[in-house]
């Protein structure tokens, strides 16, 4: 599932290939940008910004969104077969050397790079940015202490980066329920440092693991194993939903959480 550190990771392998380079021809296949054309502009610069995968060539900004599917992809310009079908392509960038491919993208946009700002104003601080503010996130976290955490760790607009996968593995090494009101996690700090971390070590991995080591068997606490037994404890890991209406229109993604009832235990 596309997280922070996923978007990250993309966001390098395009650097590699396209940083410096000049567009020798570019689609957009979405109507809105189908007669767009970018051919002969300079990419200075590919990042991420939470999930959000930016390429900036010339005056332009190429915004996209993997969401659940979306992927991109790197090839020779020698004809090399794309591995995935050809109806799914919604970019293709041409340089002299190498053709990247956003696959099945759940979101694209060209806009002005003088209108980043604004088109990312209610995003909150990126956990892999390098403005990453721990106090503005605590600030944005506490302004709605009703809120569980787990549905808060998942708003972008408090801190960018957390998706599905970490948001459970946050509370689980946090030893709270992702139903937890925000105004009574007594070390909110400690859960923000967990995110960072978690984030960050896994940045550069090409398989997410928060047990320790990315070769390992298991490499999630409880994440995806619903009905298998804890790697603390042994009890069986418990799977539910939570989440708000308002978040799962925003954004196609599971809102399954997976608990530990152990290590995790329920409110009184």
């Amino acid at each position: 599932m596309p997280e922070g550190d996923t978007v990250y990771h993309q966001a390098s392998a395009l650097r590699a290939v396209l940083a410096g380079k000049f567009l020798e021809s570019t689609q957009f296949r979405v109507p809105q940008y189908a007669t767009a054309d970018l051919s002969g502009e300079l990419v200075e610069e590919v990042l991420s910004r939470g999930k959000h995968l930016l390429i900036r060539a010339g005056e332009t900004t190429i915004q996209s969104h993997l969401k659940m599917e979306g992927i991109w992809h790197v090839y020779p310009r020698n004809g090399a077969r794309w591995k995935r079908p050809g109806h799914t392509a919604r970019c293709v960038l041409n340089t002299a050397e190498h053709q990247a491919v956003g696959f099945s993208l759940g979101e694209l946009h060209l806009m002005p790079r003088t209108s980043e700002d604004s088109f990312f104003a209610d995003l909150g601080p990126d956990l892999l940015g390098p403005d990453w503010d721990q106090d503005e996130a605590r600030r944005r976290l506490q302004a709605q202490p009703e809120r569980s955490l787990g549905v808060a760790l998942l708003d972008q607009r408090n801190l960018a980066g957390i998706g599905n996968v970490f948001r459970s593995e946050i509370c689980f090494l946090s030893r709270l329920r992702p139903e937890t009101p925000v105004g009574e996690v007594a070390d909110l700090d400690s859960v923000l440092e967990m995110s960072y971390r978690l984030l960050q070590v896994n940045k550069n991995r090409s398989r997410r693991a928060t047990t320790g080591s990315a070769s390992t068997a298991i490499s999630l606490w409880t994440y995806g194993r619903a009905g298998k037994l804890c790697l603390r404890c042994q009890t069986p890991i418990i799977r539910y939903y939570l989440g708000e209406e308002q978040l799962r229109q925003a954004a196609i993604e599971d809102r399954s959480v997976y608990v530990c009832p152990y290590c995790q235990p329920a409110r009184v």
